[in-house]
């Protein structure tokens, strides 16, 4: 009997953001294959005998390829095995889900996607940031880092610069130099706001404020690395405003508990 491929968002981090549904899921997983940041406390629940598999990546430095995990996918669901895939944040935002659905459904292997919550969104919110705002804020794009250096994706910097109101970058720290220079050059103001959320919603949260001119000298001076989502727009001015999450924060309060 063939089993079944379960696309589970995980969230971006804190481990009291998955759904419902897709803790339901992890729970009665015989398999579960995980990326490296899926945060390590949601294995716990895994059933005693299921099988993990680690399936983590660094920037230019696969641990896994793609092509593996598929081939991984196939192989328990057709020992019959439930199989979860957890994935960081959403499964079908720059999280290859859709790469992975494809390949079930190449083989007749039943699929399901759990949906999770988005770095873009929720790193933002636990900045303080909306990415809507009645006053400041009514679009939204969600871009991955490495746009900036696509040469199919040139064209689409004027619109970004010109037609959204908020920019929500990921994995953008190595290409940020060429972000802020490709928006500037396209129209938009160089004293725009930019956030970078490093370890966002975790407990060793930092977050980095500045403009599109001097962002750089801010990252540089603070030592920002990966992971850290990208927040562009004027709703980045909220943040001091409603910045709830770092203000509530009691030490030695493990993160399950708060």
């Amino acid at each position: 009997m063939v089993g079944k491929v379960y696309l589970v968002g995980a969230g971006p981090g804190d481990p009291d953001l998955i759904t419902v549904k897709g803790l339901r899921c992890l729970k009665q997983a015989d398999v579960i294959l995980y990326d490296r940041l899926v945060n390590p406390e949601l294995l716990e629940n895994a059933k005693e005998g299921a099988q993990l598999v680690y399936c983590g990546k660094l920037p230019h430095y696969h641990t896994m390829k793609q092509e593996t995990i598929n081939h991984f996918l196939v192989k328990y669901a057709k020992k019959g095995y439930q199989v979860v895939r957890l994935k960081g944040g959403d499964p079908f935002v720059f999280g290859r889900g859709g790469e992975e659905a494809e390949e079930c459904a190449k083989h007749n292997i039943p699929f399901e996607i759990v949906p999770g919550i988005t770095a873009g969104i929720a790193a933002s919110a636990y900045a303080g940031i909306p990415v809507t705002h009645r006053s400041l804020s009514k679009s939204f794009a969600f871009i991955t880092g490495h746009q900036a250096g696509d040469a199919c994706a040139e064209h689409q910097w004027e619109h970004l610069a010109k037609g959204v109101d908020t920019i929500c970058v990921y994995m953008g720290i190595a290409h940020l130099p060429i972000i802020t220079k490709h928006l500037i050059v396209n129209g938009k103001s160089p004293q725009t706001p930019i956030a970078l959320i490093h370890w966002g919603t975790l407990r060793d949260q930092r977050i980095v404020v500045g403009t599109l001119e001097n962002i750089e000298e801010v990252v540089e001076r603070e030592q920002i690395t990966n992971p850290s989502m990208i927040v562009i727009g004027e709703v980045v001015s909220l943040h001091k405003k409603l910045n709830w999450f770092q203000e509530e924060i009691v030490p030695n309060i493990p993160v399950a508990n708060r």
